[in-house]
Formats: structure tokens, C-alpha cells, sequence
């Protein structure tokens, strides 16, 4: 199978810098000067694990609230700042980070760091603005809620970690955003906003000695906070698999069946990686071969790993009509037994890491996708790796680490699964209207 060339490997790294400012910001960037835009985020090392049963959804609504209004900006002012320069201003909280992001063309660079620093810095969380934002982001929960093949992995979460926060709906719950108060949010900014647990990232047009001195420009001032680097995060629970039905109404079953996974600091990372590839991510996985080309049970079938940094998520989806629910998750479940109990055969390995290679390769085409790399990468390894790094770890993946990694992901008995029922006749409660789910009692830290 072709590969990639250690050149193209090395060029893609070559440009990438690193600077720490003495209150602890770390700045990474890669220069691109064959392209006129820029990419610049500010990422945030804090997300719903780091929440409380309580607090669950703050990170999310800080967030929003960020955009209300800083000292220097009003709400509007925030909003034409990027945009009437043709840019692109936005941003999204995860699991376990958050992250403020622009892209406008490299002559706003300066513009871009001012506006983003201006957010995490001097957000005003004004309070006449904090019941209309609850308001959208309760909104935002019900479009979530009323799309079960998107709220379907919430549900999973929770039935894979149950009350650890890693098992939290990121975007939280409709008591608790009705109870945040103003306080609430600046506790919490006090607590994660600062600037030795952020990292500004910036890939294309722009120079490092360039960021770095606007880093200091708008960031210098801000004092470290020494209790800020040693936030502890809780670890996972120990895991039991757990079964959940519910019932909506909608035309569509939902499923769900899978296992915590390791990190994506582990050792079975990359095998983890390429099995996923192999089972269900594209047209030529066996998920979509076997149920939708085969049997037409599915228009949308695949498989995905979500890796964190102590744990990780491994799991199989399928849509489907209510009368092949049965059938389909024997389907999937026939399709883990191969896995576990025969070898991946030799060609469909090496097909399987040229995809894998591939489409890591072209999603660096992107320059926002070069940012998001940059920046989760230093909040996960404090570097970057280099791709011909990532390219050999990929192209090393044996066959025996495929069977390994299945036989440990994969067993029946270790498999969680949540399904969706269509049932026009019945409600089921949802984040919107309840607290988190308590979980299974058996389950300890």
C-alpha cells in the first residue's frame, strides 16, 4: 500500500514552536506562510469533568456567557469585532477542555489575539444577560434532546462512567442552569480561567516571535495562580457494563453498544485507532459493508473512540427500524466476535492503516484542524508529536495488537449498550427536566 513520504512528514512539523510565558501560558504555533489566514485558539484545560453534580453545565455556559460582554467590548461590539473583518469568531467546551477560537486573514492577527484574550480575561458576565442566555442554552439542551442520534452518546456516557462527571452531559441540565448565579460563574473562572492552565495555539500566516509577543502583550500582566495548575480530576469509576432503555417519540430506533476504552496517553492507543477504522468509519468498514450494504438495515451504521486523558470511550451506533433492533445488535455484536476471534487479515490491515494515514494527513489541509492539534496536543502531552512519529506508530500495529486490543474491548460480557426506543405514546424525562440520573450503587471510585 502507498504511504506517506517521510519528507511530506516533515514538513508538516517543521515549522512548530514553543514559548512559555512566566505566568505559565504556554504558546505553540506553526507557520504556514504558503497561505494568507491564520487559525488562533485559546484553550481552557477545564470541561464538565471538572464539575460537580450541582455545577454541571457551567463550564458550557461560561462559555456562552463570555460573549455577553467584556470591558472593552459590549455584546455587539464582540460580535462585528471578527466578523467585519471577514473572520470567523466561535467557541465549544468538551469533557475536559474549552476552547475560543478565530480565523481571519493573517493582517488581523493582532486583532484576533485581542479579541480572544479579551473574552477569557475581562468577560463581565453581566447579569441582566444571564437569564436570557439560560434561556438559548436551554433551547440548545431541547434541539439536543430532540435529536436522539446525537443525545443518544449523552446517554452512553452515562451508562459507561454513571456518576463520575466524565458521564456528565456537557452541555448539563435545565435545574442546574436555572440555578447558576453570577457568583457561581466567576468562582469557577476564578478557580480554571488562568493563565497557567491555557494554551494559545496558532497555525498558518503568522510568525512565533510575532504570537509570542502578543501573548505577552495581552496576557503578560495576568499573575499565575499556583492552586489553578494542581485542580485535581476525579479518576474513572471502576467500570460495570450497564443496559438502558429508553422510548421517545420518534420514527427511529437508536443504539449504542460498547466499552471504556483506554487513554490517549496508553500503550493501545494507536491499535485502538486502527481497529476503529477497520470496524466502522467509512463505506468500506466492515459495520457498513455488512449492515447497510448487505442487509440494508441502516442508512447511518459506524463505530468510534473518543480517547481522554485517563480514559476513553469505544463504542458501535446504528439507526434503525424498531423491528431490526434485534437483529442489527446481533449484527454488530457478530461483527466484534470476528474481531476477537480471528486475525484481520494481512491485506485489510494494511488498506485499513493506509486510510488511517491518509485521512490525518488531509485533515491537515486544514488550518483550523492544524490549531485544534496544536492545542490539544499540548494540553494532553505539554508537546506535539511529529507525524512521521504517529505515521511509524500506525504503520507498527500488528495483527496480534488488533486481536489483542478487540479481545479487550470487545468481550460481550464488558459490552454497555443503550437503545432508543420509537414510541409515540410515551415521555421519557430528559436533562431538560431532571437532575443526573443516579448511578448503579455498586459502582466505587
Amino acid at each position: 500500500m502507498p504511504s506517506v513520504s517521510p519528507s511530506a512528514a516533515k514538513r508538516i512539523d517543521s515549522t512548530y514552536k514553543k514559548t512559555v510565558l512566566e505566568n505559565g501560558l504556554r504558546v505553540v504555533s506553526e507557520e504556514l506562510n504558503h497561505v494568507r489566514s491564520v487559525s488562533i485558539g485559546i484553550w481552557v484545560d477545564t470541561g464538565s469533568r471538572d464539575e460537580g453534580v450541582k455545577t454541571n453545565g457551567i463550564s458550557h455556559f461560561i462559555e456562552h456567557m463570555v460573549f455577553k460582554g467584556t470591558t472593552n467590548r459590549s455584546v455587539k461590539d464582540i460580535a462585528r469585532s471578527i466578523e467585519s473583518v471577514g473572520g470567523y469568531l466561535n467557541a465549544f467546551t468538551g469533557k475536559e477542555h474549552t476552547c475560543y477560537y478565530a480565523r481571519v486573514l493573517d493582517e488581523h492577527t493582532e486583532l484576533a489575539v485581542d479579541v480572544l484574550s479579551d473574552l477569557v480575561l475581562n468577560a463581565t458576565l453581566p447579569a441582566k444577560d444571564l437569564e436570557k442566555e439560560k434561556g438559548v442554552v436551554i433551547e440548545e439542551l431541547k434541539n439536543s434532546e430532540d435529536d436522539p442520534d446525537d443525545i443518544i452518546h449523552d446517554y452512553f456516557d452515562t451508562a459507561l462512567f454513571g456518576s463520575h462527571p466524565l458521564g456528565y452531559p456537557v452541555i448539563g441540565t435545565e435545574p442546574n442552569l436555572r440555578s447558576f448565579c453570577r457568583d457561581d460563574l466567576l468562582k469557577y473562572m476564578r478557580k480554571h480561567y488562568a493563565p497557567n492552565r491555557m494554551v494559545l495555539a496558532a497555525a498558518g500566516n503568522v510568525s512565533h516571535d510575532k504570537l509570542v509577543a502578543l501573548a505577552e502583550r495581552h496576557f503578560g500582566s495576568t499573575r499565575k495562580r499556583p492552586h489553578a495548575a494542581g485542580v485535581e480530576r476525579k479518576k474513572p469509576l471502576q467500570y460495570h457494563p450497564e443496559k438502558k432503555d429508553f422510548k421517545k417519540p420518534i420514527q427511529q430506533a437508536h443504539i449504542c453498544i460498547g466499552n471504556q476504552a483506554g487513554s490517549i496517553k496508553s500503550k493501545h492507543r494507536y491499535p485502538t485507532l486502527v481497529l476503529n477504522t477497520l470496524l466502522g468509519d467509512g463505506m468500506s468498514s466492515r459495520l457498513f459493508q455488512n449492515i447497510r450494504e448487505k442487509y440494508g438495515f441502516a442508512y447511518s451504521v459506524y463505530s468510534y473512540a473518543t480517547l481522554m486523558s485517563d480514559a476513553g470511550v469505544f463504542s458501535a451506533y446504528i439507526g434503525t427500524d424498531k423491528q431490526h433492533i434485534e437483529t442489527s445488535t446481533d449484527l454488530i455484536l457478530k461483527e466484534f466476535e470476528k474481531l476477537r476471534s480471528k486475525a484481520v487479515g494481512k491485506a485489510e490491515l494494511n488498506r485499513t492503516k493506509a486510510q488511517l494515514k491518509g485521512s490525518m494527513m488531509l485533515s491537515l489541509e486544514s488550518i483550523p484542524n492544524r490549531m485544534m492539534r496544536l492545542g490539544t496536543s499540548e494540553l494532553y502531552f505539554h508537546d506535539v508529536t511529529p507525524i512521521d512519529g504517529i505515521i511509524r506508530q500506525i504503520d507498527g500495529v500488528q495483527q496480534d495488537d488488533i486481536l489483542a486490543i478487540a479481545n479487550e474491548l470487545l468481550r460481550e460480557d464488558r459490552l454497555s449498550k443503550v437503545v432508543i426506543h420509537p414510541d409515540a405514546k410515551t415521555h421519557t424525562p430528559t436533562n431538560s427536566e431532571s437532575e443526573i440520573a443516579p448511578a448503579n450503587t455498586g459502582r466505587v471510585a
